[in-house]
Formats: structure tokens, sequence, C-alpha cells
């Protein structure tokens, strides 16, 4: 016992001269090699755990469509993480940031490849588009047409986002000396993606699916229901854990990470699960896509909100999300799967424009946003991607279509497309 003790006593002691070491070479000038490592290792956690998100979005869908269709499900999430990150790799990256991978390594190796893991955390968040419009689509969309639709936006649209926003176009927008900084007093502000992630893919999935139209039989009768709220439950839970490295690691560096966004990501999940419970008289589905639809709504003004106000945008954000999802699926009959129009798009947008609001000193924020550059660049996104989606799905309908046929969607699409069911054992 007494040997242990003094082993592990020693190894604190190393350690601890360690990292005073690293501490003391970055305070003499440059930042040392502790100090590059540690931030790559910091932004690949977070590109981890944002790829993590990826699993939670496809049990999150297959828990909603019905067991002929959960094998599709799974493999459009996972293909289509895998063509986006081919996309994004040679086009979008490079649109966004203005940053080519294609030179030799030794370029991009140095800081401990820092390069690379930034691009695979900011591929974790341009593959969301895809994998949001996939729930919207569901249980009838062509699975090829469907893809090319995903690659066109991660490739084209979403880069001209990203880059207006975030990158190297950001300075008219979103920078300090711009137009909407010098015309309203500050810049657009979306820390971690309401606007720029969310909005953006619940904003594209809607024309989309207006243009596919209602699944067979989806208002002549009521049997079309989720297959396993087992299923759904695991996908948000994995989505949940996972916004935490979405949100948190949007600091870009060790040195920039803050506590107060993680806290208010805490309590707008809390708050849109409350709230969705209430309204929805405990719902199990509308629970849990309340819980996401507070941590959508964060995003933008994570870094500025104090906690209560990040309590009351996801209370709001997950009563809008049960109100406009039955509004949507019911009133209007418009066939919205997982409600992704409702949970990303309106949310999202909500939660930029929020940002406006609860960010402001007046309401206990740090302060540093203006409502009107908020909406106005909310707006500007919405009716850009209402745009550019409604160009893409109609000219693909037009050409190669993009509906399974009656025949294929009766069947599912796992026998239609994949040929095999999502549990084989119960066809013998």
């Amino acid at each position: 016992m007494w040997f242990e003790k003094r082993r592990f006593l020693f190894f604190i002691t190393v350690l601890s001269a360690f990292l005073l070491t690293g501490a003391a070479q970055a305070a003499d000038g440059a930042p040392s090699e502790l100090a590059q490592s540690s931030n790559t290792l910091f932004i690949l956690i977070g590109a981890v755990m944002i790829l993590a998100m990826h699993g939670g979005f496809a049990f999150l869908e297959v828990g909603s469509v019905r067991r002929k269709n959960q094998v599709n499900a799974l493999n459009k999430i996972i293909c289509e993480w895998g063509f986006s990150t081919i996309v994004y790799f040679l086009i979008g990256y490079p649109i966004a940031r203005g940053v080519s991978f294609l030179v030799p390594v030794e370029t991009l190796t140095v800081d401990h490849g820092f390069a690379y893991v930034k691009f695979f955390l900011l591929l974790g968040f341009a593959a969301c588009v895809p994998a949001i419009i996939s729930g919207g689509v569901a249980e009838r969309s062509k699975f090829w047409t469907n893809a090319l639709a995903g690659g066109i936006f991660v490739g084209l649209v979403y880069p001209l986002i990203e880059g207006s926003l975030w990158g190297r176009f950001s300075n008219t927008l979103a920078g300090a000396t711009g137009w909407l900084a010098t015309t309203f007093g500050a810049p657009f502000h979306d820390y971690a993606g309401s606007v720029v992630v969310h909005a953006v893919g619940g904003w594209l999935a809607l024309p989309a699916i207006m243009l596919l139209g209602a699944r067979l039989k989806r208002y002549e009768t009521n049997s079309i229901k989720v297959s396993s709220i087992p299923f759904l439950a695991l996908g948000s839970w994995t989505l949940i854990v996972g916004w935490f490295g979405f949100n948190v690691m949007s600091a870009g560096s060790v040195e920039c990470i803050s506590g107060l966004v993680a806290i208010n990501s805490l309590m707008a999940m809390v708050g849109g699960t409350i709230a969705a419970m209430l309204i929805s008289k405990n719902d199990a589905g509308f629970v849990h896509n309340g819980a996401l639809a507070g941590l959508v709504a964060i995003c933008a003004g994570s870094d500025l909100y104090h906690p209560v106000s990040a309590l009351v945008v996801g209370a709001i954000a997950g009563a809008l999300f049960v109100f406009l999802f039955e509004t949507e699926t019911v009133k209007w009959q418009i066939d919205d799967v997982l409600g992704v129009w409702p949970l990303h798009g309106a949310c999202g947008a909500w939660g930029g424009i929020a940002a406006g609001i609860f960010g402001q000193k007046a309401l206990g924020g740090i302060g540093g946003v203006s409502f009107f550059s908020q909406l106005i660049v909310t707006a500007a996104v919405v009716l850009f991607c209402l745009a550019a989606s409604t160009m893409v799905y109609g000219l693909l309908k037009l050409t190669v279509g993009i509906r399974l046929n009656p025949h294929e969607e009766l069947i599912g699409s796992d026998l239609a497309v994949h040929r095999i069911e999502a549990h084989p054992e119960d066809a013998l």
C-alpha cells in the first residue's frame, strides 16, 4: 500500500512539472508544443463528438420511421457522411475557408496537424445539412437523387453561407468593421450554428418535403406510426451528449473555452424538454425532440446569455416545436416525418433572432449584438435556402425523379433499395 501511494505521488509530481513547464513556455512568447498539441486534441475531441451525433441522427430516424425503412435510415446517414466528406474536402471547405488540401502534406501538418482536425470539426457541421434533410424526406425519397442534392448543398450552398458568416467572406456581415456593424452597431453573431447549420438544414428540407408530397395513405389512415420510441430516445440522447462538443468546441481552442457555453446549453436543453412535456401532455416523441429544439436554439447565443435567459430561449423553442409540428403535419398536411422544419428550420431561426434579444445587457446578456443584424441575416439565409432547395429538388424532380415508385414505397425502401430487411430473421 505504501509503495502504491509513493508511485501515485511521483506520477502527480511529474505530471504537475510537465504542465507547469508547458505553461512557462507559453508565457515566454510563441505557443509551446504543449499548447499546440492541446488545441489539436481539443478540436479532435469535438470533431469525434459531432461524428457521434450523426449516429444520433440515424437512430432518431430509425425510431421515427416504420420497420420497413429502418435499414434505409441507417445507410443514408453513414453514406451521406461519406459523400459529404469527399465533397467538402475537395470543394466546400476551399470555398468557405480558402484552404485547399491538395498541397504537400507537410504544409498542413504544422502545429500537430491542427488544420486537418479543424476541417474534421467543420465537416461535422456541414454534414448535418443532408442528415437533417434525410429525416424530412424519409420513407419515400430516392436514395441516389437525394444523395446528389445533399452533395450540391454541402459542396456549394452551405459553403457560401458558412463563408459569408463564419469564413473568408464574413467581414461584411459578421466582421467588427463590416456593413452590419457600422449600420446597426454590431455584426451578425452565431456562435455555434443556430442559423448557419440548423436553419440552413431545416429550410433546405422544406421545399424537398413539399415537392415529394406525403407518404402513401399518410392522410387517409392513422396506421402510420413511429416504429420504436426506445430508438428515437437513443437518437435524442446521443445528439444531446454530442451537442456539448458541437457548442463548447466551437471556441476553436483551449484558450477560448467557456463554461458559460456549457451551462447555457444544459439550461436550454432542460427548458425545451420541460416545455415540450407540458404542452404535449408528456408525449415521448415531443419530449425527446423538445430537448433538441432547445439545443438548436441556444447555439447562436450560447456564449452571450445569462443561464436564466438560456432556459427561457430553450423553453420557447420546445413550445415552438410542438405547435409548429402539429400545425405543419396536421393542419397544413405537409408530411415532414421527423419534423425537421420546425425543429431545425424554425427553432434555428428563432435562435438567431433570440441572440439579438437575450444577448443584450439589459436582459442580463454580455452584449455586443444587434437585434436588426440578427433579424436581417436570419431572414436572408431563410430566403436563400428556400430558393436553392426549390431549384435543386425541382430540377431533379423534372429530370430523374426524386420519389420511389408506389410499389417500392409500399414494400419499403429497405427491400426496394438495399434488398434486406432490418430484422431478416422475422421473414424466415
